[in-house]
C-alpha cells in the first residue's frame, strides 16, 4: 500500500471538534441498551479503518427505522451471544445508507481526536476502529447509498484522524481469517481508498 499523504489536503489541529459531514444517528436515536462497561478511551487515535459486512439478509429496506433496528439486533447479538459488553463496532452504515453509532462513547472519542476500543477485529482492537456495513457481499452487489455513506464516513475518519487512506482502509480478512467483509465489497476496497483520498485532495 502507500499513496502517502502527498497532495492530501487534511484539517488542521482546529477543525478536528467539527461533527460529521453527514448525520450519525447516536445510540440514544437507536435506542441501545446500556453497555455492561463503559468502554476505555484511549487519547491515541486508530491508525485502521476496518470495513466489515453483517453477513446479513440483503433487506430491500432503506428506512431510517430498519437502520436502528438493525443496530438493536446487532447489539442484542454481540451482547446476548458473544458476551461482549456492548456492540463491538464503533460504527454501523444500512444499505439504506443511515450511519450510526455503534460501540458506547464512539462519537466522543473521534471527536476528542481518540479511540473507543471496541471488540470488531480481534487482537486489534485497541488500533482499529470498525465499520460494520449492512447485508452479505460475498456475491452481492454494494448498494448505492450504503456505498456513498461508506466513502463519506471514511473521508471524514481520515481527516478527523490525519490517516492516509492508501493505508488505514483495510478489510475484517486483512487482519485476521474470515470471509469478511465479503468477496465483492473487498475487491471495491481500492476503489474506496481511491474515492477517500480524491476527496481529501480538495483545496
Amino acid at each position: 500500500m502507500g499513496g502517502g499523504l502527498l497532495g492530501l489536503v487534511l484539517p488542521d489541529a482546529a477543525s478536528a471538534q467539527d461533527d460529521p459531514p453527514m448525520r450519525v444517528h447516536t445510540r440514544d436515536d437507536w435506542k441501545a441498551v446500556p453497555p455492561r462497561r463503559r468502554a476505555t478511551l484511549l487519547k491515541k487515535p486508530p491508525d485502521r479503518i476496518v470495513v466489515h459486512h453483517t453477513a446479513t439478509a440483503n433487506s430491500e429496506d432503506s428506512s431510517l427505522e430498519h437502520a436502528y433496528e438493525l443496530s438493536r439486533e446487532i447489539q442484542r447479538f454481540h451482547m446476548r451471544k458473544r458476551g461482549w459488553d456492548d456492540t463491538g463496532q464503533q460504527l454501523t452504515i444500512s444499505r439504506g445508507g443511515h450511519v450510526m453509532e455503534g460501540r458506547n462513547r464512539s462519537l466522543e472519542a473521534i471527536r476528542a481526536g481518540g479511540h473507543a476500543i471496541g471488540a470488531q477485529a480481534r487482537y486489534h482492537n485497541d488500533h482499529t476502529l470498525g465499520i460494520e456495513n449492512e447485508g452479505n457481499y460475498g456475491k452481492a452487489s454494494v448498494p448505492g447509498k450504503l456505498w456513498e455513506a461508506l466513502v463519506e464516513t471514511c473521508c471524514w475518519l481520515c481527516a478527523e484522524y490525519r490517516l492516509d487512506p492508501f493505508d488505514a482502509i483495510v478489510g475484517h480478512r486483512d487482519l485476521v481469517t474470515t470471509d469478511c467483509p465479503g468477496d465483492v465489497l473487498y475487491a471495491r476496497l481500492p476503489e474506496l481508498r481511491a474515492e477517500v483520498a480524491k476527496s481529501l485532495a480538495l483545496d
